[in-house]
């Protein structure tokens, strides 16, 4: 058990620097991306979605949501999944717990 301590403590440093460096480059992507796309919306970019939501409303009432692409149709089922699971998250949060309330 001391060889096993003595050699762990040996190793820690070197295996650290290795953490370190792999993982200096990922967090960089990712707080450059984080910046961008964690953003609230601004003020000027509501509209913009209110507009955009108006023409999905507009294409389930006309039935023209038929006419969408494979992608399309694809990229706006994984947009309502997200906003889905956004609030079953924001539920867990406010239950502080995954199951359900304390009553």
């Amino acid at each position: 058990m001391a060889q096993f301590v003595r050699n762990l403590v040996e190793k820690a440093p070197a295996l650290v620097n290795a953490a370190v460096t792999y993982s200096k480059p990922r967090l960089a992507t990712f707080w450059h991306y984080a910046r961008i796309e964690l953003v609230p919306p601004t003020p000027a970019e509501v509209p913009i979605a209110i507009q955009s939501l108006k023409k999905i409303i507009h294409k389930a009432q006309t039935g023209s949501f038929k006419q969408l692409t494979v992608k399309e149709a694809m990229l706006n089922g994984l947009v309502a999944t997200e906003v889905w699971m956004w609030f079953y998250i924001g539920e867990i949060i406010g239950k502080r717990s995954i199951v359900g309330y304390d009553v």
